[in-house]
């Protein structure tokens, strides 16, 4: 019996490419039908866990660049859902956090989130997240060689 042939790195980016093209189209349905987009819904998530995050840092979560991140940050600080604070250790820096209404309307997003995702077993949920994990890492790793 032949052996597999070993899959090319290209093959890899496809396969990841796809995947995350049809999970972004998938969450947008749901997100827009919320008022919310992609980019504001990485944002409130990073922003969900309550401690408050620098600016650079939060672009880096919603993988945004620093002046489209200002603008988003704008707009949810017009809509009341997220404010900023100057940060207590270092005064020249800022916070962003989510207001108690923006907390409310993330969960609300999360729920609807959650009930248009697809189900995965508990055992493939578990494993993508863990290949996904090593993958990013051993990339990471790779780049700063």
């Amino acid at each position: 019996m032949p052996s597999p042939t070993p899959r090319r790195p290209d093959d890899l980016v496809q396969l990841l490419t796809r995947a995350e093209r049809l999970a972004a189209r998938r969450l947008q349905g749901v997100l827009e039908a919320e008022g919310c987009s992609l980019d504001a819904w990485r944002v409130l998530a990073a922003l969900s866990d309550g401690e408050g995050h620098h600016m650079t840092g939060l672009a880096e979560a919603a993988f945004l660049p620093p002046p489209t991140l200002t603008k988003l940050v704008d707009q949810l600080v017009d809509q009341n859902l997220v404010h900023r604070r100057v940060d207590p250790f270092d005064r020249r820096r800022v916070l962003a956090h989510l207001t108690p209404r923006g907390q409310e309307y993330r969960q609300r997003v999360d729920r609807a989130v959650r009930a248009g995702w697809p189900p995965l077993d508990d055992g493939d949920d578990a494993l993508l997240r863990s290949l996904l994990d090593r993958l990013a890492a051993t990339l990471e790793g790779s780049a700063r060689v």
